[in-house]
């Protein structure tokens, strides 16, 4: 097996557990809602929604992380470079809006900071 067709099936690989990721990730998300739902326990939704933000967060730096391998390692032309670099930048804007609503607060702000109106977050165990 040649080099390139290693790089190309890690970067599979690494595309699949970032699927793989957000889908388990909304599976669970789910399987945990359902009861607590059919139990009418308060902040179901939002408990929802903060797993299943970072099920996305966790599937989407396994995305970037294949498309930099497949990049850099296999054809690193001035074009894929570029492409890479539009990728990472949506793939980022998308992980800040997430961090955003599952916290309330932009990842660059320490854990003291809040964003005005949003509610505190209570620390998971």
């Amino acid at each position: 097996m040649e080099f390139g067709e290693i790089i190309e099936a890690v970067g599979r690989v690494m595309d699949a557990a970032g699927v793989a990721a957000i889908v388990a990730g909304a599976i669970m998300a789910a399987l945990i809602a359902v009861p607590r739902l059919v139990r009418r326990r308060a902040g179901v939704y939002e408990q929802f929604r903060r797993f299943l933000g970072r099920s996305i967060l966790l599937g989407l730096e396994l995305l970037v992380a294949a498309d930099i391998i497949r990049t850099v390692a296999i054809s690193p032309t001035l074009e894929s470079v570029a492409v890479l670099a539009a990728i990472v930048l949506i793939r980022t804007f998308l992980s800040w809006s997430l961090e955003l609503e599952i916290t309330g607060k932009w990842p660059w702000q320490g854990r003291a900071a809040q964003a005005p109106g949003m509610p505190a977050v209570a620390k998971e165990e």
